[in-house]
């Protein structure tokens, strides 16, 4: 199967503005920001989407919450608030089949968001 966009850029094989990286993810700037802060959190781990992820992914979950709050922290966005989603499925907006976590901030969001 072929690799995801993501999964290039977690390889390092396309260039990213990459904010952190560890053993089981990568964090990297969004090309088409949809406010100051935007950072895309991927596992390294190919899992379609979040409805693709069993049992097994547990840890893998928890360790890409945790880092998407250390994250938001390096950004300077604790204080002020973030938000946390992920498109799951073509309806929701998703459009890379490659789960990851969209971190936004750095203005106040709207709610509902769209």
């Amino acid at each position: 199967m072929e690799k995801t966009l993501f999964e290039k850029i977690a390889d390092g094989e396309i260039p990213a503005d990459i904010v952190y990286q560890d053993p089981q993810c990568v964090a990297f700037r969004d090309i088409s920001p949809v406010a100051p802060q935007h950072v895309l959190l991927v596992p390294r781990k190919p899992i379609p989407s979040l409805s693709d992820a069993g049992a097994e992914d547990a840890a893998l979950l928890g360790h890409l919450m945790l880092t998407a709050s250390l994250i938001a922290e390096q950004l300077g966005l604790s204080g002020q608030g973030y938000r946390v989603v992920a498109n799951t499925g073509v309806a929701a907006g998703q459009t890379v089949p490659h789960l990851h976590f969209h971190i936004l901030g750095g203005r106040t969001l709207e709610w509902p968001p769209g």
